[in-house]
Order: structure tokens, then C-alpha cells, then sequence
């Protein structure tokens, strides 16, 4: 399998609170559409950051945390705004880490990709879906969040959806 270069901008090696029940390490894609003015992880906004971090030397230590660890989280920025995701979320559960996601919902069609791999989803809902234009910065973001929603839903994946209220 030749697998594609995820874009990583930081680590979290070890967490009780990114996956419900489980010591989980969290690795920060790089990059994200949306500009949301409260972001708390602006440093991952941009495609390419200034500290990335090297997948393959990560997948290397995910290897000798087996055992240690009992899931991986993929956060962001916006994990799925990288095509190297299904990719690297299939490498991790392969390695028999449980996977979980943080995600927007701001690439439909990739995450519908990914959910087969992954154990649980965390998606934050923006706000109102009127609100999404002016919360995001970006024109038909509510419809993007809406598909994903539904795709999260019919998936079986277990699932929290997280309202953000008063951030508009």
C-alpha cells in the first residue's frame, strides 16, 4: 500500500479526555477551510504549518505505544482536509488502535471515506445553520455540515455531536 503523507502539526502523546473511556494520543492535522474567529487551534489553519511533524517517524511510535495506548484521535486544523487521512486513519487501526475524529464536517465525501475505519466521531456544530457563513468565513459551509451530520448518523459509528452556542 503506498500511503500518502498526512500533514501533521502537533501531538498530544497521551489523553484521558480526546476518546470517551480510553488513553488515547491525538495527533493535530494541519490545515482547516473554514476561519471561525474563537478557533483555538489557529496555528493549524494554514495548509502547511511551521512545525510539522513527520508521519512516518509518528507511525513508528504509535508502533511501540501498542499496548500503552488503547486509540488514536485525529484532530485538527481539519483532519479530513487531507486526502493522506483515509490512508493514515486505515494505518492506525490496522496497528489495533481503536480511531477516533474531531472534525467539522467541512469534507462530506472524505469523511463519509474514513468512517468505516474509525470508532468514534466528534463533530462540532457551528452554531444556528444560518449562522455557519458568518461563523466559518465560508459560503455553503452549513450545507458541507449538514451532509456530514446525517452521513455520521446513518454510519453506526458511535458519535457526540458538539453545539457550540454563543460563539457567533
Amino acid at each position: 500500500m503506498s500511503l500518502q503523507v498526512l500533514r501533521v502539526g502537533g501531538m498530544t502523546p497521551c489523553s484521558t479526555v480526546d476518546f470517551p473511556d480510553a488513553l488515547a494520543a491525538v495527533i493535530y492535522c494541519q490545515g482547516c477551510p473554514w476561519r471561525c474567529h474563537y478557533c483555538h487551534n489557529p496555528e493549524l489553519l494554514p495548509a502547511r504549518g511551521e512545525n510539522q511533524l513527520d508521519w512516518a517517524d509518528l507511525l513508528a511510535w504509535l508502533r511501540r505505544r501498542q499496548g500503552l495506548l488503547d486509540a488514536v484521535v485525529f484532530s485538527g486544523g481539519e483532519p479530513t482536509m487531507q486526502p493522506g487521512i483515509v490512508d493514515a486513519v486505515k494505518a492506525v487501526h490496522d496497528l489495533g488502535f481503536k480511531v477516533g475524529l474531531h472534525t467539522a464536517g467541512s469534507y462530506p465525501q472524505r469523511l463519509q471515506e474514513v468512517l468505516a475505519w474509525v470508532d468514534w466521531v466528534a463533530m462540532d456544530i457551528k452554531g444556528e445553520w444560518a449562522d455557519y457563513p458568518e461563523v466559518t468565513g465560508v459560503a455553503n459551509s452549513a450545507e458541507k455540515a449538514r451532509v456530514s451530520v446525517e452521513a455520521v448518523k446513518a454510519s453506526g459509528v458511535a458519535y457526540e455531536l458538539r453545539v457550540l452556542e454563543g460563539v457567533g
